[in-house]
């Protein structure tokens, strides 16, 4: 199964940080996040990564190459536009179609074991869920309880879940979507009520680093206060 890192967003609300630095490169743990990122992909048993680049996109293309030194192949899906989670995914489907493939968003970083997604066979998507955290106003997704995989469903005031920016999806979930620029959640929250996407809660440790304070967190966690499993 191939992957693909989001990698190409400003990080607006870490500026000044992401004036110099994209995001993904910002050092957690000692290291680079998307170095992280890429390690877990490659301890999980995937060879081939999709990175889109936008924003000092070279930064990471000059950090990663091709991947070798990590055990990988790394392709380089460049966007002279930014094209967000949706664009920036159908943008690419060049490189990660025909299967299912897993993506994960290029300012995650987590305890998960991504070598779980590689039995996963969708018809459109299956989602890495968490209870949602104190600072998001509001849920994206519940569940349906007793169903086998669990059906991802939204719209209720049974949502209790966040996407984690963790997922495996189909190429056919991108059927009739538009060209250019588009947000991931057009396709997965119509998918959603349409029962299309199963889906998993995961309760391990888990930080989508948008602001100052929650990359000084992902750091305190990668110092070792929070064991990583995936090593």
């Amino acid at each position: 199964m191939k992957a693909m890192i989001l990698a190409a967003g400003r990080g607006e609300r870490l500026r000044p940080l992401t004036e110099r630095v994209a995001k993904p490169m910002l050092i957690v743990g000692g290291d680079p996040l998307i170095v992280h990122q890429v390690r877990w992909l490659h301890r999980a048993g995937i060879r081939e990564i999709v990175i889109n680049l936008h924003h000092l996109g070279e930064q990471i293309e000059r950090a990663l190459g091709n991947g070798k030194d990590f055990g990988v192949r790394i392709r380089y899906s460049h966007e002279p536009e930014i094209l967000d989670t949706g664009g920036g995914i159908r943008n690419a489907l060049v490189h990660l179609a025909p299967g299912p493939f897993v993506i994960v968003n290029g300012d995650v970083w987590t305890n998960y074991r991504f070598d779980r997604l590689l039995r996963i066979q969708p018809s459109d998507g299956h989602l890495v869920l968490t209870p949602t955290p104190a600072h998001k106003e509001k849920a994206d997704f519940h569940v349906e309880p007793g169903t086998d995989p669990l059906k991802v469903r939204r719209g209720s005031s049974d949502d209790d879940l966040t996407y984690c920016g963790i997922a495996v999806l189909h190429p056919a979930l991108f059927e009739g979507s538009p060209e250019g620029p588009f947000p991931l959640t057009d396709l997965l929250f119509p998918a959603a009520a349409e029962g299309r996407l199963s889906g998993e809660i995961f309760a391990g440790a888990w930080i989508d680093i948008g602001t100052h304070d929650q990359l000084k967190e992902a750091r305190r966690r990668a110092d070792g206060l929070v064991p990583d499993p995936t090593r």
